[in-house]
């Protein structure tokens, strides 16, 4: 009866190693830690929003922001409009349409 010699598989190579690796982990996607501090404000302010207003805290914002401008308090409006944004994308970009327009 003859033996043969068969070499190991390299461990990098085997394929219960790929497996069992661990991958490293991405941040997350929410994750603000290179945010400037402007950027910061608008987020607190918009989750403090978020928990008075629930769901229709977009929606309050858009409100605001409209009342500001209506009254000339333009750097409130603004400020509503980034909340707005943070909240709803969409909602925010018909409020800026809606300022460009230059309807009030």
């Amino acid at each position: 009866m003859s033996v043969f010699f068969a070499a190991a598989r390299s461990v990098a190579a085997s394929p219960v190693a790929r497996v069992l690796a661990r991958r490293a982990v991405p941040s997350a996607a929410n994750d603000t830690h290179d945010a400037d501090a402007g950027q910061q404000e608008v987020l607190h302010a918009a989750l403090r929003h978020f928990a008075v207003h629930g769901l229709g805290a977009a929606q309050a914002a858009y409100a605001h922001a409209e009342r500001a401008r209506q009254i000339g308090d333009h750097p409130a409006g603004d400020r509503w409009a980034a909340i707005c944004r943070t909240l709803d994308k969409r909602l925010g970009a018909e409020l800026a349409n809606h300022y460009s327009t230059g309807r009030t």
